[in-house]
């Protein structure tokens, strides 16, 4: 499980998907990506399988991504999605700061989001969904922040397709209060800021999710049930950085304000080795 060196060759999802998770593990960062690029979401979906089945927990939700413009026209698809696993959630407490473990020399960032909780399972036959019928699948709407982490430092900048080869580029997930009456508020009402180190670096609103909350869930909805993963009652969705995408090490802390929604706090520390207990294939 120690060996990453670059494959040679055709792709292979499952050389790959062993040496992201072999390194997410030990919390050592790859300075370079363990195989042959994946060339298409499909490929980089692949990996992401084989990395669930290896990786050996409990899926409890899903983060929704944006693919810019240029990537969504050579890839065919305007969202990403990643796993959330069981462990990986975060509810702190009023005045309680969440942790948020980075791999030295990896990739990581904070994320200001909306997030979806599901009321129902979804059917697993149904691959199509409407806004509306999205919207009938909710049980309720919270503010949260998406801890965006991996191994790979250039994760982003390699693009959509390695990004979701390596869990969608999550590392977890911190949950805030509910938002109530969240079905006839205004999105462009809905404001957050992100501050690092109490520095403002980005501002937005639910607004500013292209296509909107319900597009975002819409998407993991059909996109889910298409891999055979429909999502179930109780699973978390979330929607997309509403702030953008903002860098954190090791050290530094984050607040994130939702302004009379809620505020939470994060610190980033130095991720470690999983121990044996916390590693079920150890």
């Amino acid at each position: 499980m120690n060996e990453i060196a670059p494959e040679v060759g055709s792709h292979d999802s499952a050389a790959i998907a062993r040496r992201l998770v072999a390194a997410r593990r030990q919390a050592r960062a790859l300075p370079e990506y363990p195989g042959t690029l994946p060339r298409t979401l499909d490929e980089g979906y692949a990996c992401q399988d084989a990395a669930i089945a290896l990786w050996g927990q409990p899926i409890v939700g899903w983060k929704v991504g944006r693919l810019s413009a240029d990537w969504e026209a050579k890839l065919g698809e305007e969202r990403l999605v990643g796993p959330v696993f069981a462990g990986s959630v975060q509810a702190p407490r009023s005045g309680e700061t969440a942790r948020f473990a980075v791999i030295p020399g990896g990739f990581a960032a904070v994320e200001a989001e909306f997030v979806f909780r599901m009321a129902a399972d979804a059917p697993a036959d149904k691959t199509d969904y409407s806004h509306e019928e999205a919207a009938a699948l909710v049980d309720a709407l919270l503010v949260g922040v998406e801890l965006a982490g991996s191994p790979l430092p250039l994760i982003n900048v390699l693009g959509p397709a390695i990004v979701v080869s390596d869990f969608g580029n999550n590392a977890g997930l911190i949950l805030g209060p509910e938002i109530a009456g969240w079905r006839s508020r205004d999105e462009a009402a809905m404001r957050c800021a992100t501050f690092i180190e109490g520095t403002s670096v980005g501002l937005g609103s639910a607004a500013s999710i292209s296509g909107g909350l319900l597009g975002a869930l819409a998407f993991a909805l059909s996109r889910c049930a298409r891999r055979g993963y429909p999502l179930k009652a109780g699973m978390l969705v979330t929607t997309g950085a509403a702030t953008g995408i903002h860098d954190i090490v090791a050290g530094q802390s984050s607040r994130i304000s939702f302004g009379e929604l809620g505020e939470l706090h994060c610190d980033a520390v130095p991720a470690v080795p999983l121990s044996a207990s916390e590693d079920p294939h150890a």
